[in-house]
């Protein structure tokens, strides 16, 4: 029995190591399918979105959503804390170690005990080991706890930072694509401004910011639960927009080169692949559909009056192609992690975040930004 114990207490051990590794240090994604981690986050995050569908639309549901990513974290540390301080408690038992005790004979609520003493090097002394493996083994579990615990510690400022460059880029895209962002506003905003190049540099920072999205959150998919500072706004719905607007400058803008567009788009799209691989959600196809002919015509009609030339109407079925390649995987995920897609037309122009306040009554306008009636109440 004591044999079955001891091999039982070294494969906790070892799965904790190994999940923690794969999970904090290994910078590429896990294949394997036996993984503690991917089953604590199915799991959890299956109870904790079934919550939050029962929550009224809005901010108290996106800021119950917004409550699992760090609580995840901190909780699926608690859970290795607890895997390696039983898994050494149940090895000393299975070996019989015998400790100096107060209580004298030693139990397994001791040696629980003696576990965490010696996991968070207290160092109090009332229970001691009387032999050399005893002695050696707790040298072990000291030397883990004190580099796990340093660990993860360090773990933490690099998820932030990782996330912060995230949010920066996502609060950039506000007054050049509209919040929520719609691929139409960036076009019809930039194309405004009558500088192509801008635009084109504008996209090449969107390639890079998808290919770090794309690195950041294979190797940290804890990063994909994390929200975004405003309830209009999220990785998924930034990532969508600049899809959408490549589709589209790509397919229907005439007389443009829309090489740096491309780029973006293969880009863009490789991430939302692969976050879809790694998550396990297959593709869904949107329903309804996000450009119907009316909203098609309605994005044609905003781009000539923002001054694009356009091509003609076969364009549109090379902008339905573009479109099947990546909609169904971003759709996929906007409903794994419950987020809205953005729309390619705004049916209604909207204030930006930054032109909201509860204290004013009228937002600040420039030309190239939607206009509204003092009394428009998007604009509060």
């Amino acid at each position: 029995m004591s044999i079955v114990v001891g091999l039982a207490a070294i494969a906790l051990i070892l799965l904790v190591i190994v999940d923690s590794f794969e999970t904090t240090i290994l910078p590429r994604r896990v294949t394997h399918r036996y993984r503690f981690a991917r089953l604590f986050y199915f799991t959890t995050w299956r109870v904790w979105r079934e919550i939050a569908v029962h929550l009224p639309r809005g901010k108290w549901r996106e800021a119950f959503l917004s409550l699992f990513g760090p609580l995840s974290l901190l909780a699926l540390l608690t859970i290795w804390v607890i895997g390696l301080v039983f898994g050494f408690a149940l090895l000393h038992w299975s070996m019989g170690t015998r400790v100096r005790a107060p209580e004298g004979e030693a139990t397994l609520a001791s040696y629980l005990y003696w576990s965490g003493e010696t996991f968070f090097t207290l160092g109090t002394g009332d229970i001691s080991p009387a032999t050399t493996l005893g002695r050696a083994v707790a040298v072990i579990e000291a030397g883990m706890g004190f580099g796990f615990l340093a660990l993860f510690i360090s773990y933490l400022p690099v998820t932030y930072q990782t996330y912060s460059r995230r949010e920066a880029m996502i609060a950039l895209l506000d007054a050049r694509a509209g919040s929520p962002p719609s691929a139409a506003q960036l076009l019809a905003r930039a194309g405004r401004v009558g500088n192509i190049g801008m635009l084109n540099s504008f996209l090449a920072e969107w390639e890079r910011w998808s290919a770090e999205l794309l690195e950041s959150h294979l190797s940290f998919p804890v990063l994909s639960y994390y929200r975004s500072q405003h309830d209009n706004q999220s990785w998924l719905a930034s990532l969508t927009a600049i899809l959408d607007a490549c589709a589209v400058y790509s397919a229907l803008v005439k007389d443009q080169n829309p090489f740096q567009a491309e780029l973006t788009f293969a880009m863009a799209r490789h991430a939302a692949v692969d976050l879809g691989l790694v998550f396990k959600v297959p593709p869904i196809i949107p329903e309804p559909d996000r450009l119907p002919p009316e909203r098609l015509q309605q994005l044609r009609q905003q781009l000539l009056d923002a001054g694009f030339a356009l091509n003609d109407a076969a364009a549109d079925v090379i902008l339905a192609d573009l479109r099947a390649t990546y909609e169904p995987f971003v759709n996929a995920l906007a409903q794994r992690f419950l987020f809205r897609l953005p729309a390619i037309v705004l049916e209604h122009p909207t204030a930006d975040n930054w032109q909201r306040s509860a204290w004013m009554k009228r937002a600040p306008q420039f030309g190239n930004f939607p206009t509204a009636s003092p009394g428009d109440t998007h604009f509060r």
